[in-house]
């Protein structure tokens, strides 16, 4: 299979895909401390969540997705084929963590996961001619 030349527009949705990718594990950070900190109320107590009600698990997740996301982003800015497809992982993994939360915050989750599906095309389908390949 022939690779086509990488266009200006496969450069743009790769930095897009890396600075996405970087501000979610930021982000991902934040809400781990907010989750280690929280004291107050929980949202329906957290009945029916996904991982259980205790938040520090909610905080240790967040924690680690959010150093998996900013290796990702780093790794996709400097155009690295291992870290295109941490990206790609990392996208899914940030989209099902965002999904924990669909019960008690929809609109973020929704947010955070069709910001993942973007990067998903930058990644699979733009990554593939912006030089992220093997040429085979």
């Amino acid at each position: 299979m022939m690779e086509q030349d990488a266009t200006p527009r496969d450069y743009g949705w790769i930095r897009f895909a890396s600075f996405v990718l970087f501000f979610a594990g930021i982000m991902r950070i934040f809400d781990a401390i907010w989750a280690f900190g929280y004291n107050g109320p929980l949202p329906q107590s957290l009945k029916h969540a996904l991982l259980g009600d205790s938040l520090n698990t909610y905080a240790w997740l967040f924690l680690a997705c959010g150093i998996v996301l900013i290796a990702a982003g780093i790794g996709v800015l400097y155009l690295s084929e291992l870290g295109r497809w941490v990206g790609v992982g990392a996208a899914i993994i940030g989209a099902l963590t965002a999904m924990t939360w669909m019960p008690y915050y929809p609109e973020w989750s929704l947010l955070y996961v069709g910001l993942a599906l973007f990067v998903l095309y930058a990644l699979l389908v733009r990554g593939r001619s912006s030089g992220m390949t093997y040429a085979t």
